[in-house]
This record gives C-alpha cells, structure tokens and sequence, in this order.
C-alpha cells in the first residue's frame, strides 16, 4: 500500500511537469499581460481572431458568451475598436470592419457558424500585419484549439508582428499538444502570452479577457476602476502591471 501510494505520488509529480494546468497557463498569462502599453489618451484598437472550424463547434456557443461579455465590459468605459477576423470551411477568413459598440460585435459573432475545414492563422497573422502597418493596434486576442500549417511559416509572420510592437494573446481550448507548442511560440515571438483553458477555467479566462479589452482601451485608471467595481481579472492584471522594485 505504501509504494502504491508513493507511485502515484510520483506519477502525479511527473505529469503535473509534464502537462501544465489550465490555472499555471493563466498565471503565465497574466504574468505576460504587461507587455501591453496602449496610450490612454488614445483610442485602442484589439483585432480579435476566431478559429471557427468544425472542431469548436461543441463549445462555440459558451466561447461566444465569454466573447460576449468582453465586448460589454469594454463598451463601459468606450474608446476601444475591435476588429473581428475568422476562418472556417475551404479557404474561408473574414475580417471584419471595426465595430466601436460591444452588441455590433456581438451580433455579427452570432451570425458565424462552424464549418469544416483547416487552420488558416498565417491569414489571420497576415491580417493583423495589413492592419498594423495602417495604425496602432494595441494586441491580437486569438482563440482556437488546434494548428495544421507549416509552423515556421507562422513563425515568420509572428516575428513581423512582433517588430511592430503587436503582441498576441492566444488562447487555446483542448490539449493539443501540437497547437501548444505552435501557440507558445507565436506568443513568445510577439512578447505576448499563451493560455490554456477549459471548463473548469472559463469563467476566470471571461475576466481576463474583460480584463484585457479594458486596459487596452482605458489603460491602468480604467482597469482599477474595474478592479473596485469587483473585478477580480482587473485585480490581476494589475498585480502584474505593478513596476518592479
């Protein structure tokens, strides 16, 4: 009974160094959150990209909720555009113009559904670089759960967005060890963050994401004004943004 104990001890040891949580991914996250730096005085602007293939079609609708609530949160305080781009089916990605009231975006989320097809983040990059170039966008939110494209390929592009002082803030549902891997990578290139969520950690990731539309557009003073109407992604962010002693 007792070496039974012991290997499992040991066991759990081993995969909680070999699979992070879903809750260390968002403290990585949150950690990475500060490479943000959005004037306050400006208005901000967030390309927010969707992977709606066949795939995210079981948890589309939650993801659409916690997207949901992002939008209304940002839409207090004004000042942020957002611009929504996403791929699905044979070759299909849309971007969308920039909508400046949360519902607009919302709405024209509920109108996509899933369809069939391959990953098209090179797309989704080559997007946000075309946008970058015109004017100042403060970050590229990025939900999906999977990667079948050449990696270095995204890489190249990442590294492009990086120069232009874009990060991205990648999201990823599921476990695919794969699209960990790729994800992890465009986010370092980009000085952003990588995040695993699931179920148990949809309600926290819906804060953060909160979270992140408020400071891009409000910068710090919006996020503590979040922070004291109970805002406990604000809270956070702002752990993180403290300066470092």
């Amino acid at each position: 009974m007792v070496k039974t104990d012991l290997d499992a001890k040991r066991a759990a040891v081993r995969q909680k160094n070999d699979l992070p949580s879903a809750a260390s991914d968002i403290s990585d996250f949150l950690a990475k959150a500060k490479q943000l730096k959005p004037d306050p005085q400006s208005e901000g602007r967030l390309i927010f990209a969707l992977d709606a293939t066949m795939s995210r079609q079981p948890t589309w609708d939650q993801a659409c909720h916690i997207q949901g609530e992002m939008f209304q949160e940002a839409d207090k305080i004004g000042g942020l555009k957002i611009k929504l781009v996403y791929f699905r089916g044979f070759g299909e990605c849309r971007a969308s113009r920039w909508f400046e009231q949360g519902q607009d975006l919302a709405r024209a989320m509920g109108r996509i559904t899933c369809q069939g097809g391959r990953t098209q983040i090179r797309k989704v990059l080559s997007a946000a670089i075309t946008a970058a170039d015109r004017e100042k966008i403060a970050a590229v939110v990025y939900v999906g759960d999977c990667m079948e494209e050449n990696v270095d390929e995204l890489c190249d592009k990442a590294g492009q967005l990086g120069m232009l002082g874009v990060p991205m803030f990648l999201f990823q549902e599921g476990r695919d060890q794969v699209a960990e891997r790729a994800f992890r990578e465009l986010a370092r290139l980009t000085k952003g963050a990588f995040c695993r969520f699931d179920a148990g950690s949809a309600q926290q990731l819906a804060e953060l994401l909160k979270a992140v539309a408020v400071f891009a557009s409000g910068g710090q003073k919006a996020l503590k004004e979040l922070e004291q109407s109970g805002g406990q992604g604000a809270r956070l962010l702002l752990e993180q943004l403290k300066p470092h002693r």
